[in-house]
C-alpha cells in the first residue's frame, strides 16, 4: 500500500508538471485519497492486531507514536503537493529523524564505552576488596592460631602443677612410710615444693600475660588494617570519579585534534596535487625538448644530404 500511494503520488505530480487537464487531476487525485485511506485502514486493522496480541502490549505505545507521526507527515505532504506541488516538507522530515538517530546512536556509543569503563575499574576494586579481606582472613586466622597456643599453654601448666602436686603427694607418703627422713627434713623438702610451684606459677602468670599482650597488640594491626582498608577504598572511588571527569575532557580534546588533523591531511593533498602538475609538466616539456633536437637533427642530415644552405 505504502508503494502504491508513493507511485501515485509521483504520478499525481507529474501530471501537475505536464498538463493542465483538470479532469484528469480530478481523477489522479481521488485516487491519491483512496490510497491513502487504504494505508490509514491497513494500519488500523494492524493496530487492532497487536492489540489482540497480549505478548505486545509494551509495544502499543511506540506503534501508536509512530502511526501518528507517519500520518502527520502524509497529512503534511499531501497537503503541501496539493497546495505548492512539492513535498520539501517529507525530504525535511526523513532529513531530521536521520541526523537524531544518528545522534542516539552515537549517544548509545559514548554510553557503553562508558559502562565498560566503570566496568573495568569496578573489577579492579573488587579485585581490592577480595586482597584486603583475604589478608585480613589471614590476620584472623593467625589470631585464631595464638589463641590456640595459649590454651595449649594454659592446660600445659594446669597439668604440670597438678604432676607436681602429685609427685609431692607421693614423695611425702612415702617418706612417711619409711620414716627415714627427719621431720626438719620433709618440712624443707615441702617448702622447696612450694617454692617451685609458684615458680611455675610466676612463669605461667609471665606467659599469660606476655600472650595477653601480643593478643591486644595483633587486634591493634586488624584495626590499623581495617581503616587502611577503608581508606583505600575512598581513594579508588576518588579516582574513579576523576577518570570519569578527564573522560569528557580527552573526548573534547579528541574531536579537536580530528579537526586538526583533516585539515593538515586536506593540506598535504592539494600539495601533492600541485607537485604532480609540475612533475607532469616538467615531464612534457623534456618530451618536447627531445622532439625539437630530433627534428633538428633530420633537418641537419637533410641539408647535407641535400646539400642545401652551408651545405651546398
Amino acid at each position: 500500500l505504502e508503494l502504491r500511494y508513493q507511485t501515485i503520488l509521483a504520478k499525481k505530480l507529474d501530471l501537475m508538471s505536464s498538463t493542465k487537464n483538470q479532469d484528469r487531476l480530478t481523477e489522479v487525485e481521488k485516487e491519491v485519497i483512496e490510497a491513502g485511506a487504504d494505508l490509514k485502514n491497513s494500519t488500523h486493522v494492524f493496530g487492532r492486531s497487536l492489540r489482540q496480541n497480549p505478548l505486545t502490549g509494551d509495544n502499543m505505545v511506540k506503534v501508536q507514536e509512530d502511526r501518528m507521526f507517519v500520518e502527520r507527515c502524509m497529512s503534511d505532504t499531501l497537503s503541501e503537493c496539493i497546495q505548492n506541488c512539492s513535498f520539501q516538507a517529507l525530504a525535511e522530515t526523513v532529513r531530521t529523524q536521520k541526523e537524531r538517530k544518528a545522534r542516539l546512536q552515537e549517544t548509545i556509543l559514548k554510553e557503553e564505552n562508558g559502562r565498560k569503563h566503570v566496568k573495568m575499574l569496578h573489577k579492579k576494586l573488587i579485585d581490592i576488596q577480595k586482597e584486603k579481606e583475604i589478608e585480613l582472613q589471614q590476620r584472623n586466622n593467625m589470631i585464631a592460631h595464638f589463641k590456640d597456643q595459649l590454651q595449649e599453654m594454659k592446660a600445659k601448666t594446669d597439668m604440670e602443677g597438678k604432676y607436681l602436686k602429685k609427685s609431692a603427694e607421693v614423695t611425702v607418703a612415702q617418706t612417711q612410710k619409711k620414716c627415714t627422713l627427719s621431720e626438719k627434713a620433709m618440712q624443707d623438702e615441702i617448702e622447696s615444693l612450694k617454692h617451685q610451684i609458684e615458680e611455675e606459677n610466676r612463669c605461667n602468670q609471665e606467659i599469660e600475660n606476655y600472650l595477653r599482650a601480643h593478643q591486644e597488640e595483633l587486634e591493634k594491626k586488624v584495626d590499623f588494617w581495617m581503616e587502611k582498608y577503608e581508606k583505600d577504598v575512598e581513594a579508588k572511588q576518588h579516582e574513579l570519579d576523576v577518570l570519569k571527569a578527564s573522560k569528557a575532557k580527552d573526548l573534547d580534546k579528541l574531536q579537536e585534534l580530528t579537526k586538526l588533523y583533516k585539515e593538515y591531511e586536506q593540506v598535504v593533498v592539494e600539495d601533492r596535487i600541485e607537485k604532480e602538475k609540475a612533475r607532469r609538466k616538467a615531464d612534457q616539456e623534456a618530451i618536447e625538448l627531445r622532439a625539437a633536437i630530433r627534428v633538428q637533427s633530420w633537418w641537419r642530415g637533410v641539408m647535407v644530404r641535400k646539400g642545401f644552405g652551408p651545405y651546398s
